[in-house]
């Protein structure tokens, strides 16, 4: 039942509309809108998707489920669009991109920070906080938890359809 949920919300987030979605769009729509945020296109994430694609629907469904547990639903939705707000290609073989699983968190604080003028506290944590379990830090609130099963989920998701794609020659 909670497999299936899952895939329900991550499918929505695959064709999210700002007039169907207007309560996403609300919370989160401001950052989807930037210049900086939609430059993510660019950048590979998980095989052929792209990291647009990734934190839309990370954000999407971290704002389902922390709506769904009467949490705080906004701030989770705009801590999910700015989760991986780094400006490179992680799959290259650079210097600068050594241990990226670790280090990519600060990046997006730093961008998300430029991007915002200022984080609060809580969007700060669940940005920085994001990759746990890998970095030992876990986050301090129950959405940042949210935020990291999100992101592992359609991470998850994003590699098992990228694989169904090749075995089918697409």
């Amino acid at each position: 039942m909670i497999f299936e949920y899952f895939r329900d919300i991550y499918e929505h987030s695959l064709h999210l509309n700002p007039e169907k979605d207007s309560d996403f769009y609300d919370c989160a729509g401001d950052l989807l809108a930037t210049d900086e945020v939609k430059s993510l296109a660019q950048f590979v994430q998980h095989d052929t998707i792209n990291r647009l694609r990734h934190i839309k629907s990370v954000s999407y469904m971290a704002y389902a489920l922390t709506k769904h547990y009467g949490l705080d639903y906004r701030t989770t939705a705009r801590a999910g669009v700015m989760h991986d707000l780094f400006y490179y290609d992680w799959h290259e073989k650079h210097g600068g991109h050594r241990l990226h699983g670790y280090r990519h968190p600060g990046f997006a604080v730093k961008n998300a920070r430029e991007l915002c003028g200022g984080l609060d506290e809580k969007t700060e944590n669940l940005i920085r906080r994001h990759m746990w379990p890998l970095t030992p830090t876990p986050p301090k609130y129950k959405e940042g938890f949210i935020l990291c099963v999100a992101d592992k989920y359609c991470a998850g998701m994003e590699l098992l359809i990228c694989q169904k794609n090749k075995k089918a020659g697409k």
